[in-house]
Order: structure tokens, then sequence, then C-alpha cells
């Protein structure tokens, strides 16, 4: 439509003017002091309109002639960033496809072009990364530190986690430390590096941020900090007090978690501290019952036998069909030469689950009182139970005796 409306326009014009001109009768006179010209008005106009149209393309033509050169220049710039893009692009897919050393290869020949050139010298170190050429890599991420503080953060990310994944934990830490702001990615990594170095104390501290951000569900903080508890109990017992110390600090909360306190009971019992190992047992199963704590309670047998008995036969009436205390009452049985009794609690533990430890106490018993063929019986029953156990063990392999 506006072509249209400019033609129309410009075809009036144009009868417009031959219109006037055939009316026109002027003439146009030039006069020197040798030279007379005389030509008619319309043929003045024309010329007029012709040296200025010659005037206007020369102009245009010079500017376009001085102007080449930055012209030349703004094409080349193009083209070498739509070929920069193109590499970054053939770069990060080949990296997200795992073709590691294709996408190294176009990240090189991007790295001078692009304008990003921090990002690129990052794309070249992952994929340095994944072809395990940590000498490139480390090349790439000293270019990236070159181009500058923008990539700072996401350049010190990277090489947390390439570091974590050559379990280099130690340097790992150190960059951590160089970060400027704590996100909840970063304190992911933390407690990963924290792991690897086995630093418990600081997986422990780094725990209530994370909960915090809800980074992670409360049941995986929970195991967590479980286990953190475990290793700290194993790394303090190298001897009694040290020991005692810690676990005198550990909050009463997760000193009755059963996994945590089977740990400390298993500590103190190596340095046959059993009435630490009796008030670990007894304090635990006062929050929550758990079989395999209670087994632990006779095996290192306190300083009053008698009151560990008494407070078993408490936990009896509430667990009557528990065969792992049922075992425990007959050794503190045993242990008081209550021979009769000690039978019964054993017999009944059998009735409930037959075990080779519950047989064997029971052979200890029979072979204490004088009873050798109910003994031997008995022992052959927990030899008989135990085998199956360690086949299973060594997946039903035998070694060749020479």
């Amino acid at each position: 439509m506006r072509w249209l409306i400019w033609t129309i326009v410009l075809a009036a014009v144009a009868v417009g003017v031959i219109l006037a001109a055939r009316v026109n009768e002027g003439y146009l006179l030039l006069v020197s002091p040798h030279y007379r010209m005389e030509m008619s008005l319309n043929l003045a106009v024309l010329i007029a309109v012709a040296v200025i149209i010659a005037g206007y393309l020369v102009v245009r033509a010079v500017a376009a002639t001085m102007g080449m050169p930055a012209r030349v220049r703004d094409f080349q710039t193009r083209r070498s960033e739509k070929k920069a893009k193109t590499a970054f692009t053939n770069a990060l897919r080949s990296y997200l496809e795992g073709r590691f050393g294709k996408a190294e290869r176009f990240a090189a020949s991007a790295l001078a072009q692009t304008e990003f050139p921090g990002l690129m010298a990052l794309l070249g170190a992952w994929s340095a990364h994944g072809k395990r050429d940590y000498a490139l890599r480390d090349d790439y991420l000293n270019k990236a530190a070159e181009s500058g503080d923008s990539e700072k953060v996401a350049r010190l990310m990277a090489q947390v986690e390439m570091y974590l994944d050559e379990r280099r934990y130690h340097d790992a830490l150190g960059i951590i430390r160089q970060l400027p702001e704590k996100h909840s990615e970063s304190l992911k990594l933390e407690l990963r590096a924290q792991e690897l170095a086995h630093d418990w104390e600081a997986v422990l501290k780094l725990l209530p941020l994370l909960e915090k951000r809800k980074v992670f569900d409360h049941s995986l903080v929970e195991k967590i900090r479980r286990h953190a508890y475990i290793e700290n109990v194993k790394s303090k017992a190298i001897d009694l007090e040290t020991l005692r110390t810690y676990w005198s600090r550990v909050p009463t909360e997760h000193k009755r978690d059963p996994r945590i306190a089977s740990t400390a009971a298993q500590c103190f019992l190596s340095f046959n501290s059993c009435d630490d190992v009796q008030k670990v047992v007894e304090d635990a199963l006062a929050k929550e019952w758990d079989s395999a704590l209670v087994g632990l309670y006779a095996e290192c047998l306190g300083s009053n036998v008698k009151k560990q008995l008494e407070r078993a036969e408490v936990w009896l009436v509430e667990h009557p069909q528990d065969p792992v205390l049922l075992l425990v009452l007959g050794k503190l049985c045993a242990h008081q030469e209550l021979w009769g009794k000690g039978q019964s609690y054993l017999e009944a533990s059998l009735s409930i689950e037959s075990r080779h430890s519950t047989h064997l106490e029971l052979a200890r018993l029979f072979e204490r009182t004088g009873r050798l063929e109910e003994a031997t019986a008995q022992y052959r029953q927990a030899l008989e139970r135990t085998l199956p156990q360690l086949k299973m063990a060594t997946g039903g392999r035998r070694r060749s005796v020479i």
C-alpha cells in the first residue's frame, strides 16, 4: 500500500512538472565579460537537478569508500562471532553427549574468538577433566582465572567438583575457603569433602545449615548425622578417658540412638569397661527397644551382675518373645550359678529362634554342671548352625589345604 501511494504521488508530481514546463516561457541569461549564454528556464532547472543528483552520488561514493575498512572489520567481527558461537554450541553439545575429546577441540578453537573466554575456558576444563587429562584441565582453569573475576565463583565451584572427583579433598576444602559466599551447593560440596577427609566434627557442624536450607530431607540428614557420630565414637576409642570425654559431650537424643549406642558399647567393651557398657545399653533401651543392642548387655558383666539380672527381667515383662533377651538372661543366670533358671531361659530362646550362640551358651552351662553328653549335643548343634553361615559368608568357596 505504501509503494502504491508513493507511485501515485510521483506520477502526479511528474504530470504537474510537465504541465508547468509547457506553459513556462521564461529563460535564463548568463553574462560574463566576454561571453553571453541564454537558455530556457526549464533546461536550467533540469541541469540544476542533474548537478544536485550527481553531487549527492559523488558524496555517497566517497563516504562509502572511506567507510569500507570499518565495514570490512565489522563483517570479519560478525563472522568471527558466528564461528565462535557455532564452536561453543558444538562444544557444549559434545560435552553433554559425553564426547569429551571432541568437546575440548571445539572449545580450544573458539577460546580466542568468543566474547566469553572465561566460560569457554571452563567448558574446555570440564571436557579435559572428562577425558582425565588433568594437566590440560589445569591449563584451561588458569586461562579462566586470567579472563577476570566475572566467572570466579563458577571457576572455583568447578575446581572443587573436579578435585573431589580425584579425591583431592584437602585441595577441595582449600578452594571452598576462597568462595566469597557459601550457598547451598557449595555447602553440599563441603560436606562431601569433609566426609572424604573423615572430619566428622566438621560434618556435624554443617548439617544444621543444610537442614535449615532444606538441601536434604530430614531422614537423610539424620542418616548422615548418625554415621558421623558412629565414626566419631570409633575415632575417639584410642583410650578409655578420651572415649568417656567424647561420649559425655554427645547430646542425649543421639546417645539413645540404637546404632550409635551399639557402637559406643562395643568401644567401651574393647576396654573391658563393663559399667560403661551397661549404662550405655540401659539408657538407649529406655527410649527404644533394639534386640541387637540388648545382646551386648551380657557381653561384659559389670560390678553388680545381680542388678543387671533384675533389669533384664523387667525388660522380659515387656518383651517376652525376644530370643536375644532370653539368651542374655540365660548368660546372666549362668554367671550367678542359677543353673535351672538359666537353662529355662536358654531353652525358651531356642524355642523361638535357633541360634548357634544360644546352643553354645547352653552347651557351656551343661558342661559346667557335669552333663557332658548333653553339652556335646549342644556343641554339635551349634556347629551345624555355624557351618551354613560360614558357607554363606564365604560364598561357598573352600580353600585348598596343602
